[in-house]
This record gives C-alpha cells, sequence and structure tokens, in this order.
C-alpha cells in the first residue's frame, strides 16, 4: 500500500508539472482551442478559471487518474471510470460556459490520459518483473495450483523479507550413513535421487515450498509463500503419510530397498524469507530456527531410533489429530535451551485401542524414567513393546537405558 501510494506521487506530479509545462509554453495552443470550441465560447466568458487553479486541477486530477489505475479495480472499471470523467471534465467546462465563466477542458484531459498512460506502463513491468521472479524463485518448488496463483497474483509476494509462521519438514534416508560407506556409489546415488524425488515430488503436492532436495536431504516449508492457519496439521500429516507408505513398501534386504527407509524431522516457528535481486537470477533466502531445528531433529531420529521428531510447539497444536509419544529432552540451537521432542505414531482416526494403549505404556515408562523410579520404568516399557514381529528402537532405546540402572538397584543394600 506505501508503494502503490509513492508511485501514485511520482506519476501524479510529473504529469501534472509535464502538461503544465506543455499548457504554459502554448504548445499544446492548438489542441487547447479545438477542445475548447466544443464544449464553451471564451469570446462569450466574463471570468476566465485562473492558471494558478488550472495547475491545482492538473495535479489532482492527474493523481486521482493514477491512483485509479494503479489500484486493485478491474481494468474494465477503470477504463469505464475515465471515460466517464473524461465526459464530466467537458461536462464542467459546458456548465461554467452557460455562467459566462471560461474553463480550459484540454489539459485537464491531457493530465488523465497521461497519467492512465504511465500508470499502464508501470503496472506492466511491475507485471513483467513480477512474473520473473516468481518463475525463477517458485517454479518446480511449488505444487501447479499454487505456482498459477502467485502469478496471477492471489496469492501475494513481495521480494522484500518478511516473517512468516511455517512448519518445517526435513526429510532423509535413514541410514544414509551406513549405506554410503559400504554400498556402491552407483547404487547409493541411484536409491538416493529416487528417495529425493518422490519426497520433494510428494511434499510439493501436500502444499509445501521445496526449501531444498539434495543429498543431505528434503526441506519442505509450509505455510510460505501463502499464509496457511493449517501449516502444522499438514506437515504432520504429510510425514505420517510417508512413514505409512514406507512401513507398507514391501521389505527387501538388499541395501538399495532398505536404504529409502524415511526419517523425518518437524518444527514450527517464525522464519525470515525474501528475494536476493542483485544478480541477474534472483535467490530466495530463508532462514530461521525452524528449519536448523528441524535438521536437527531429523539427524537425531539415528540416536533414539525414532522415524520422526517434533517439538513441542507441533505437539500442541496437532495433538488431538495425532497419536504421539515423548522420546527426549535435547538441547536446542543455544547449549542452555532445553527442549522436549515426540514421535508422532499414528493419525488418530487410524490408531486402535491397542496402539493407543502402547502409547500411554511407553509414556508412562517415560515420566517414571525421569522421576528416577527403574522398576516401574521397565515394566511399562515391556507393556509398550509391540509383538514380537514389531520392531519398536525406542523402546529398545530406553530398555538399554534401565537395564543397569536396575542392575545397580539388585546389586545395592536395602537400607
Amino acid at each position: 500500500m506505501k508503494r502503490s501510494l509513492i508511485t501514485t506521487l511520482i506519476i501524479g506530479v510529473v504529469v501534472a508539472l509535464i502538461v503544465g509545462a506543455l499548457h504554459a509554453t502554448k504548445v499544446i495552443a492548438g489542441f487547447d482551442a479545438i477542445a475548447a470550441q466544443l464544449v464553451t465560447d471564451y469570446a462569450g466568458a466574463t471570468r476566465v478559471v485562473g492558471e494558478k487553479w488550472q495547475y491545482v486541477f492538473l495535479l489532482l486530477i492527474a493523481l486521482g487518474g493514477a491512483w485509479l489505475s494503479l489500484s486493485n479495480v478491474p481494468r474494465w472499471r477503470v477504463w469505464l471510470l475515465i471515460g466517464l470523467f473524461l465526459l464530466e471534465l467537458f461536462g464542467l467546462a459546458w456548465v461554467c460556459s452557460l455562467y459566462r465563466v471560461f474553463f480550459q477542458p484540454a489539459p485537464s484531459v491531457l493530465a488523465v490520459v497521461f497519467a492512465v498512460l504511465a500508470a499502464e506502463g508501470w503496472s506492466v513491468f511491475l507485471r513483467r518483473n513480477r512474473s520473473h521472479l516468481i518463475r525463477t524463485v517458485f517454479a518446480d518448488r511449488v505444487s501447479n495450483e499454487q505456482f498459477r496463483r502467485l502469478n496471477d497474483g492471489r496469492i501475494s509476494f513481495e521480494a522484500e523479507p518478511r516473517t512468516y509462521d511455517v512448519s518445517v519438514v526435513v526429510c532423509d534416508i535413514g541410514n544414509r550413513l551406513t549405506f554410503a560407506e559400504g554400498g556402491e556409489p552407483a547404487a547409493f546415488t541411484e536409491a538416493t535421487a529416487k528417495f529425493i524425488r518422490e519426497t520433494a515430488a510428494r511434499l510439493v503436492e501436500q502444499g509445501a515450498y521445496l526449501q531444498a532436495a539434495d543429498g543431505e536431504g528434503v526441506v519442505g516449508v509450509f505455510g510460505f509463500p501463502a499464509p496457511d492457519p493449517e501449516h502444522t496439521q499438514k506437515a504432520a500429516r504429510v510425514v505420517l503419510d510417508l512413514i505409512k507408505n514406507s512401513r507398507e513398501r514391501d521389505e527387501d534386504k538388499e541395501k538399495v530397498a532398505s536404504s529409502r527407509d524415511i526419517r523425518a524431522g518437524i518444527s514450527s516457528g517464525a522464519i525470515i524469507a525474501g528475494a536476493l535481486q542483485e544478480s541477474g537470477r534472483p535467490l530466495l533466502l530463508a532462514s530461521g530456527e525452524p528449519i536448523d531445528l528441524a535438521r536437527r531433529f531429523c539427524a537425531l531420529n539415528r540416536f533414539y531410533g525414532s522415524r520422526a521428531l517434533m517439538d513441542t510447539a507441533i505437539f500442541d497444536r496437532v495433538s488431538e489429530a495425532v497419536v504421539a509419544r515423548p522420546i527426549d529432552f535435547v538441547s536446542g540451537l543455544n547449549s542452555h535451551d532445553r527442549l522436549e521432542v515426540y514421535e508422532p505414531l499414528w493419525l488418530a482416526a487410524e490408531a486402535g485401542p491397542e496402539r493407543v494403549a502402547q502409547r500411554d505404556s511407553f509414556w508412562s515408562g517415560v515420566v517414571l524414567y525421569r522421576e528416577k523410579r527403574w522398576a516401574e520404568a521397565y515394566t511399562e516399557f515391556q507393556k509398550a513393546r509391540g509383538s514380537e514381529t514389531e520392531d519398536d528402537p525406542p523402546v529398545e532405546f530406553y530398555l538399554r537405558r534401565l537395564e543397569p540402572l536396575l542392575l545397580q538397584l539388585t546389586e545395592w543394600p536395602p537400607e
């Protein structure tokens, strides 16, 4: 809005100065005379609108024409209003002539025409510039539907840096490091490329902006560039959907297949994003704590054996729709920060009573572990175990933690 007002003022003042100079130097005297003869009679007038008032009218009319053309009013309405305004100028000159007052309509008409043409030219330039920016920054990084809305202006995006409330999803191959060290380079590259393509396509399809997709993982940002009040729910749902597809994929003992086991990190908060246009090719820069935390959570899955980790902000927003369990407290980006991370397991609508009971046992085990009630915690984690064929690394992680503690309890003499 501020930029539009400044542009209107610049166009209006410049057009008023140009038309005023043309009128004062008699360059358009012929046009003035023809226009005046159509609606008024100078010879019969007893009063004449002064030059000072004429220049004031020029400035006001030029500002009005520029503002109307730069506004969000549909084009057909703009041209209709401009046409009616031109008729009103001639009508005003005719009414003034009835009272023997001479008003020259030609300078005002030129001011309207020049202001509208200048504003339209500026709008065309901006649209071309914006279209280039949108294509460069968002092509192949957002869904086709979002790209169309960005391109036609239904989604407002300004190049200047702004703060966006988003949810960030970072996905990576579960055993990427092990596979890269022990596998054939060609097989590793093929498996990684396929993982990146499929995961990136899924995130974009669900409405994310694809911030990165390379050997270090796939990063999707929900809630950007279009604000979305449901960005947290969408981020959690797409991660669970990816995990579900990974679970249902036929298990193959070959490393190429197993390497596509997904791990994810989710974080929510504010990021700063804007387009850098100093070079010939615009570059979108996005930075913020959620991106760094999501990467950190994704990497921490290797330590706990979990498939996905999310922060408390995400959990608080999706706890009713997603069955999740607490995993641990971890350090944040600053050493003094302590963050609790949760593992999303299933959508609440898809989780049966048995799974919810297992989650509750795991949750009780974590609480008892933090209270240093080792024996009771061990019992709860045993309850949280699924079937013998079902692998649950976070449960095994806590059981391994508890075993030496329980051994110490048996060795300590009773007080």
